[in-house]
């Protein structure tokens, strides 16, 4: 019934023992290889005043009522449960998704596609337009009259294309009209080097009517380790949502704890992300302006890029880089064998280094 979600298994302890990561996509930062209970940069940090939870930290954020707000494991666990309240249409509780369709963008991230199937739900994907451009008409000559869920990401991933709120609006209207939901992952939405006026400083599709939004702590505060994630939709979903939850682990205290933590020192925390996020966007643009074998560009602001090699498939320049102690993502955990997933989210130092010993991988099959 559950299929394999490949990438997952394939990138499990990965990071932890290569020399050089181009396949970690958080705004870490530092190379912590884990074993302190509170993360670094929660260090020293206040805790906010006693009455708050976690529920109203998010609500506030996102401007909504606490009762919108589901804390989840991670995004992933955030989407598998999206997924499932979209496809739970009995009221009574049993599951419905006999005959229902999810449609995913292509490319995309596995555990998109793989968790509705696992549900039950027939996937269908629609293509990105040129550049990895979200493209509403798409959407719409995609859908069937069975799509319960749309499902994109924002930026995109791989390709960190940023939608504006415009093309989010027009799509979850697309959507809703074909009798969907749209679910935006909005893991990468704040990776902006200034701060808009979204949650985090980056776009959302939270105020459109029946959309769904997810996020975490993970990767632009780079806070992998307490595995915090969420779900925002209108209150009888979310409630849907909530009772599916019963049926996995409960977040830990110590993790809700420290994102609440987290969530009260979010600005100092965004200020030294945007930092991280601007050296190493500069770092990856020039890198990729300076080979001519390297097709694919890099978004404005985004330190990840989907990219084809000229002289190697994505299978191959990864198992190579891998042979040199060095990680990047075959593209064909998004749908696309050509292309490799190459992401900045450690110190610009180990990152110059790393995209170094990239561009000897590469020389190697001129």
């Amino acid at each position: 019934m559950f299929p394999d979600i490949e990438y997952l298994e394939w990138i499990i302890g990965r990071p932890e023992v290569a020399m050089y990561d181009l396949g970690t996509s958080d705004l870490r930062g530092d190379r912590d290889r884990g074993g302190e209970i509170v993360p670094a940069p929660l260090e020293d940090l206040d805790d906010p005043p006693t009455g708050a939870s976690l529920e109203m930290q998010i609500a506030g954020e996102y401007g909504v009522e606490p009762e919108q707000v589901l804390v989840t494991g991670g995004a992933t666990q955030a989407n598998f449960l999206a997924a499932a309240a979209a496809l739970d249409t009995d009221t009574e509780g049993d599951a419905d998704a006999a005959g229902a369709r999810v449609l995913v963008e292509k490319p995309g991230y596995e555990p998109l596609v793989a968790s509705p199937a696992a549900l039950g739900a027939h996937v269908d994907r629609f293509l990105r337009d040129d550049d990895y451009a979200l493209a509403p008409d798409r959407v719409e000559n995609a859908l069937a009259p069975e799509t319960a869920l749309v499902t994109v990401t924002n930026r995109h991933n791989p390709s960190g294309r940023l939608t504006d709120r415009e093309t989010l609006a027009e799509t979850a209207a697309v959507a809703r009209e074909g009798g969907a939901r749209l679910l935006v992952d909005e893991v990468y939405a704040p990776y902006l080097p200034e701060a808009g006026d979204g949650p985090f400083g980056g776009p959302s599709a939270v105020d459109f009517e029946d959309a769904v939004v997810t996020g975490s702590l993970t990767k632009f505060f780079g806070l992998g380790d307490l595995r915090i994630g969420w779900v925002v939709a209108d209150e009888a979903f979310v409630e849907r949502a909530r009772s599916i939850s019963h049926h996995f682990h409960a977040v830990s205290g110590p993790s809700r704890t420290l994102a609440m933590r987290a969530f009260h020192n979010r600005e100092r925390l965004a200020e030294r992300s945007r930092t991280l996020l601007g050296e190493n966007a500069e770092l990856l643009a020039e890198f990729v302006s300076s080979r001519d074998d390297l097709a694919g560009s890099v978004a404005p602001g985004s330190t990840f890029a989907f990219l084809d090699p000229a002289n190697a498939d994505g299978n191959a320049l990864a198992e190579r880089a891998w042979e040199n102690g060095l990680l990047v993502v075959p593209g064909r955990f998004f749908g696309d064998s050509e292309r490799v997933r190459v992401s900045l989210g450690l110190a610009p130092n180990e990152m110059a280094a790393a995209l170094d010993t990239f561009g000897d991988v590469l020389d190697r099959f001129r």
